[in-house]
């Protein structure tokens, strides 16, 4: 089924159109006004034109029954991304006082027929604060990732209903198993992150998961999900890239074993550039030494441009040239040393 819009098909070979039923015989239903002079005449569906055309005729009349609870249904399998359906639906069931745990069950399976669409989502979230009960949304957004492990609307609301209703307690085990099962998983690596910064990146923290983040770059280099999540790593604690050694030889090492992964080298031309200022920064600092970090800057950004990420050349070109910009100034700055 499209997401968002379902078709007749859905619709069982006996089902009846409202015009026939005698139960709305007293309704008058509604054609669509699209104005004197349409541009493109939409060819609806009989069904989706008499549906609607009841729709209409409920909303301007402003009933609130159950067969408008019905009609509504009906409605949202013919294009589940309507919003209007979905608001009158939610006043219907206030005006009734009707079952908000039924309406959960129903939306449940409105959302695995339909799990990108934003208005059923939206709808479920509704629901769920009506009732102050959020114990099936964890089994419920688990079911959906099992289908999809990258679905954006089943995060959103995976992550609000965590941090709204405090749920913090099992996700990073749930997040680490997605992980061992695709360490590509960008959605996977991002809930990690949303986990720990609600705890904290206290000292302890950033050891664990920089030594968990390793270990897996260790195992796919060429795999962008973690090195961007170590880089959102060390802007904790002091900012710095160069705040934990350990980071700096794990990065040269892969160097060293021949690894030319561009997150690799894009990670390890900052990391020079940061130590590069380092050096300069210090009471007698050596020049040499920083010049050793700016020879490796360049050369990391030439790399980039002509063999590992050919694609963005100018910008490492750009990268290469800013830098150098940087430094001239630096060395300016300290009285014309000789470090560049």
């Amino acid at each position: 089924m499209a997401d968002g819009n379902s078709s007749d098909e859905d619709f069982s070979d006996d089902w009846v159109l409202y015009a026939q039923r005698p139960g709305w015989a007293d309704i008058e239903p509604l054609p669509q006004d699209d104005g004197e002079n349409p541009v493109v005449m939409i060819q609806y569906s009989e069904k989706f034109n008499d549906v609607f055309g009841y729709l209409r005729a409920i909303i301007s009349r402003q009933e609130k029954s159950e067969r408008a609870l019905e009609l509504t249904k009906d409605a949202a399998k013919l294009n589940a991304a309507n919003y209007t359906v979905w608001q009158y639906r939610r006043d219907i069931l206030k005006d009734l006082n009707a079952d908000l745990y039924e309406e959960l069950s129903y939306i449940g399976k409105v959302i695995a027929e339909n799990p990108k669409n934003y208005q059923v989502w939206h709808h479920r979230r509704v629901i769920v604060e009506w009732l102050d009960d959020p114990s099936s949304e964890l089994a419920l957004t688990e079911s959906i990732l099992d289908m999809d492990a990258k679905n954006y609307h089943a995060w959103q609301h995976r992550q609000w209903v965590i941090k709204k209703y405090n749920l913090f307690e099992d996700e990073l085990q749930y997040v680490d198993r997605l992980i061992s099962e695709d360490m590509r998983n960008n959605s996977a690596w991002n809930e990690r992150f949303f986990v720990l910064k609600h705890g904290g990146f206290t000292q302890e923290v950033l050891e664990r998961e920089i030594n968990y983040v390793m270990t897996r770059v260790g195992l796919i280099k060429n795999n962008e999900s973690p090195w961007n999540f170590l880089r959102g790593l060390l802007q904790q604690g002091t900012g710095k890239l160069t705040q934990f050694p350990s980071v700096i030889d794990f990065c040269e090492d892969l160097y060293n074993d021949g690894i030319r992964s561009p997150y690799l080298l894009a990670f390890l031309v900052d990391l020079y550039e940061e130590r590069y200022f380092e050096v300069l920064s210090r009471t007698g600092g050596n020049v040499d030494e920083a010049d050793e970090y700016r020879v490796k800057v360049q050369d990391l950004c030439e790399s980039m441009a002509n063999q590992h990420d050919k694609i963005r050349c100018k910008y490492w070109r750009y990268i290469a040239d800013s830098f150098r910009r940087k430094a001239e100034a630096r060395t300016a700055a300290d009285g014309g040393r000789n470090g560049v």
